[in-house]
C-alpha cells in the first residue's frame, strides 16, 4: 500500500472522500488547506485516480514511503517556464519584433517536434541579432517572475542540505542572476555573444541541451555519491527528458504532452513547493 498526496488551489472535501473511497485508503491526513495525504492507498487504483484527477483539478502523487527531504542530495530545475514564468528568449526577441517566429521555433522544440535542440537554439538566437544587450536587463527587470513557491522550494531545500542546481537552454544571463537572487548553488546555461553593445546573433561555446543537462546531474550525483531515489529533477520541455531521467523524482510542472507522459508526478495546478509535500521536513 502507497501513501496517496493529493494537493489543489481547489482541493475540498467532496472531491477528497470520492478518492479516498476509490483506493480504499486508511486515513485522511490534512498537511494544509490545499493538500491532504491518504493513508494506505491502493495504488493499483493510479489510472482511476488520475482520470478523477484530471476531472477535478487535482494533482496526485503515490508514494511507497514518506522519505525525509534531507535524505535527498539534489534539486535539478530547469528555468524557462519551470522555475520562471516566461522563455526569455521568446520575450529578448520581443524587443525586434520577432517573438512570434522564435516563440514558434521554441514551442515545437519543447514538444519535441525538433529533435536537435542545438539546432533549434541556433535558429532561434539567429534572429536575435542586432537586439541591443539593454534588452535583456528590460526582459529581466520587466517580464521575468518567479513561478509561485520556486523561492520556498528552493529554501526548503538548501535548509534541508539538499544541493540545488539550476541547468538551462537559455542563457546566463538571467541563471546568474536567479543563482545569486535565490542562493542556488550551481547554475549553468548558454552565453549569448556580444559586440559593440549588441547581440551578434550566436551563441558562445558549445551548446547547453538535453545531454548536457543530464551530464550535469550525473556529474553532481557522482560528487555527491547520490542515488536516483535521492534525486528532484523538474522540467517543463522535452528537453529535460534526459535530465529527469536520472531521477526517482522526476516532475513536470505545467509541462508538455511529451513530458507528462514520461514524468513520475506532475503539478498542473499546485505551485511549485507542492514537491515538499511529498517529504516530511524534520531533522
Amino acid at each position: 500500500m502507497s501513501h496517496l498526496i493529493l494537493q489543489s488551489p481547489c482541493l475540498n472535501s467532496v472531491a477528497i472522500e470520492k478518492i479516498a473511497a476509490l483506493v480504499s485508503a486508511n486515513g485522511v491526513q490534512e498537511l494544509g488547506p490545499t493538500v491532504v495525504r491518504l493513508l494506505q492507498a491502493d495504488a493499483s487504483c493510479k489510472d482511476i485516480v488520475k482520470a478523477e484527477c484530471e476531472r477535478k483539478g487535482i494533482d496526485f502523487a503515490f508514494l511507497d514511503n514518506i522519505q525525509l527531504l534531507r535524505e535527498c542530495r539534489i534539486l535539478a530545475m530547469d528555468m524557462d517556464s519551470t522555475l520562471i514564468n516566461i522563455e526569455c528568449i521568446d520575450e529578448i526577441a520581443a524587443a525586434v519584433g520577432r517573438k512570434e517566429q522564435v516563440s514558434a521555433i521554441t514551442e515545437a522544440a519543447m514538444r519535441g517536434e525538433i529533435k536537435d535542440f542545438s539546432e533549434s537554439l541556433i535558429r532561434r538566437v539567429a534572429l536575435l541579432e542586432g537586439v541591443p544587450e539593454s534588452a535583456l536587463q528590460q526582459v529581466y527587470e520587466q517580464r521575468l517572475n518567479l513561478n509561485a513557491g520556486a523561492e520556498r522550494l528552493v529554501g526548503e531545500a538548501k535548509k534541508h542540505g539538499v544541493r540545488t542546481l539550476l541547468v538551462s537552454g537559455g542563457f546566463t544571463f538571467f541563471t546568474e542572476k536567479l543563482k545569486a537572487r535565490l542562493g542556488i548553488d550551481e547554475a549553468y546555461a548558454n552565453t549569448l555573444e556580444v559586440r559593440d553593445g549588441k547581440l551578434t546573433g550566436r551563441v558562445l561555446g558549445d551548446i547547453l541541451d538535453a545531454q548536457a543537462k543530464a551530464d550535469h546531474v550525473t556529474r553532481l550525483a557522482t560528487e555527491l555519491n547520490a542515488t536516483p531515489e535521492q534525486i528532484i529533477a523538474v522540467g517543463d520541455g522535452a528537453n529535460d527528458l534526459k535530465m529527469m531521467a536520472k531521477a526517482y523524482y522526476s516532475v513536470a510542472y505545467r509541462a508538455k504532452p511529451v513530458v507528462q507522459e514520461q514524468a513520475r508526478y506532475a503539478l498542473n495546478h499546485a505551485p511549485l513547493d507542492g514537491i515538499i509535500n511529498w517529504f516530511r521536513l524534520s531533522f
